[in-house]
């Protein structure tokens, strides 16, 4: 869920813009090239192909030969400009959630929110279970709202704080974050998308949930299973050093249980229906009142007045400085050279981030060639573990507030520019008849739906799109197989709704590498309830597990 109400258009009123003079081939032309430079950039140049914002040119250059693709076909470039003005409309209030997302991830750093998170979470969640907790704490907390988005602006972040001073891999923690988050959207009767998809498929909300949890709950399961199973086993490298990560945060800032009414406040104006952006603005500004009543010594030492700390936090790039001159002290620039020369090492003194697993005893490793007294050995090793942690914790004591996330949303509006141009010229509801073609038979009949809103996913850049087009265009070949519609509606949610956020272009996709600060690609193969719904769902009809058929109601 992006939130109940994202602009004036109702998505599912949408008209589904059919092109006869566009063949297939036509139509996939803008989407190959796409795919192709997109791959280019990632795999070959690193992602900076065109600079910093490769991702954001390429989409315009695929929407400029989708609009060439058009002109040939005979599309009035009005039409054009009216699908992608409609994109960006519908795009506006997910927009103003990620400014206000990172207005409140500035408020809640310099008010001691999110590092009050952080202490009280070390001391209750212990790596050994933290990665399946995150998943049940996200699903409720998603249940409750019905926003996958609003859980991750909230617990979301606090999680991956948590999980990172704990020295666990940040795709790790945020696949586990995205699992729960959506598994709670998906269920939740509050959700758009769960009243959405039930819609455009022609049966009611609460059969649908029934329905749906026929695969949703076995594919959470295995969720839960595999993050058990996963947090068992990962070597955490903060865990042997909670202590220092207590005190450092407690050295800096003013942490008291009452910080923990701004995140609540938040999720109380949620429950109670208040807008997204309302209750986000309203924990933007009590954070704001926290920041001076709780940590006025703070925000007076991070500029030269408290009222422009406040005022940069909300608006670009906030950090708190950890003092790490002690413990830099106490290694020799032998040791500093020797940590610099390390490929895994490399970059504790840079801004980039450190790579692989540093436990003490691998510390000790590392130095003892260099020294015979294993005294000496173990105090330096100490303190490299403990310049490491420091750098975990810059990480943790910085936000980007408003500026943080201008390429998220750069990102977002060349995804409507191109997805509004392929829908103008016809290319959405051609690729999708296509694949209605392959349907000759009940699980070619899921297998192309779990395609086209897949598909949807990538082209169209828009979750909405992969529920209502889809939606719309396979629902009759449901009734002639004798299939009941809620067959329909939870494939659309199994494969629409769940997989949006595995696209770095998509809306759900940039949203959540923007707000829990880690790259689509880095939790990709952690998000497993994402990308194994789709799969479950085909495994089911695969084998005409709870098939439900019309004669059956």
């Amino acid at each position: 869920m992006q939130d109940d109400n994202l602009s004036e258009i109702e998505i599912q009123d949408q008209t589904i813009i059919e092109n006869k003079e566009l063949n297939i081939w036509e139509a996939l032309i803008p989407v190959v090239l796409l795919m192709c430079m997109l791959a280019y950039n990632i795999f070959v140049a690193d992602g900076e192909a065109l600079g910093a914002y490769s991702n954001q040119f390429i989409l315009l250059i695929a929407g400029a030969i989708a609009a060439v693709v058009g002109f040939f076909n005979k599309v009035n470039y009005k039409l054009m400009l009216k699908e992608i003005w409609e994109n960006l409309q519908s795009v506006f209030v997910p927009i103003m959630i990620l400014f206000l997302v990172g207005a409140l991830a500035g408020t809640w750093l310099i008010s001691g929110v999110i590092p009050a998170m952080v202490y009280y979470g070390l001391q209750v969640l212990n790596p050994s279970i933290f990665l399946p907790a995150s998943v049940i704490i996200c699903a409720v907390i998603s249940i409750a709202t019905g926003s996958s988005w609003t859980t991750s602006a909230t617990v979301g972040i606090a999680l991956i704080g948590i999980g990172t001073a704990l020295g666990i891999s940040p795709g790790m923690i945020a696949g586990a974050v995205i699992s729960g988050a959506y598994f709670g959207d998906k269920m939740s009767p509050l959700s758009d998308t769960t009243n959405l998809a039930p819609a455009m498929a022609g049966t009611d909300l609460f059969t649908h949930i029934k329905y749906m949890s026929i695969t949703t709950v076995p594919t959470v399961i295995i969720t839960l299973i595999a993050f058990s199973i996963m947090s068992v086993s990962i070597e955490s490298t903060g865990s042997s050093d909670t202590s220092f990560i207590l005190g450092t945060i407690d050295k800096y800032f003013n942490i008291t249980p009452l910080l923990f009414l701004v995140p609540v406040a938040v999720v109380v104006l949620i429950l109670f229906k208040v807008k997204p952006v309302a209750a986000l603005i309203s924990g933007v500004l009590l954070a704001a009142v926290f920041a001076f009543v709780f940590q006025s010594k703070l925000i007076e030492n991070i500029t030269d007045s408290s009222t422009k700390t406040v005022v940069t936090s909300i608006l670009t790039d906030t950090s708190v400085a950890i003092d790490n001159a002690e413990y830099l002290a106490n290694l020799s620039p032998a040791d500093i050279e020797k940590v610099n020369n390390d490929p895994q090492l490399k970059n504790l003194f840079s801004d980039d981030d450190l790579k692989g697993v540093h436990t003490l005893q691998s510390l000790q490793s590392f130095l003892a060639p260099d020294y015979a007294d294993a005294a000496v050995v173990k105090a330096k090793a100490e303190n490299l573990e403990k310049l490491i942690t420091i750098k975990r914790l810059k990480k943790l004591f910085s936000a980007g507030g408003m500026n943080g996330m201008l390429w998220t949303i750069l990102l977002i509006c060349c995804a409507m520019v191109f997805g509004g141009t392929m829908d103008a010229i016809g290319a959405l509801s051609r690729i999708t008849r296509e694949l209605l073609k392959l349907a000759t038979t009940v699980f070619g009949l899921f297998a192309s739906t779990v395609i086209s809103c897949l598909g949807l996913n990538a082209i169209a850049s828009d979750q909405y799109l992969a529920l209502v087009i889809p939606g719309k265009m396979f629902k009759k070949a449901y009734q002639d197989k004798g299939l009941a519609p809620e067959n329909l509606s939870r494939t659309l949610e199994d494969s629409g709704t769940v997989t949006s956020v595995l696209i770095p272009w998509n809306t759900c996709g940039a949203y959540q590498s923007g707000v829990l600060g880690v790259g689509v690609g880095e939790y990709f193969v952690y998000a497993i309830f994402n990308w194994l719904s789709p799969f479950t769902t085909l495994f089911f009809a695969a084998l005409n597990i709870k098939i439900r058929q019309l004669k059956d109601k």
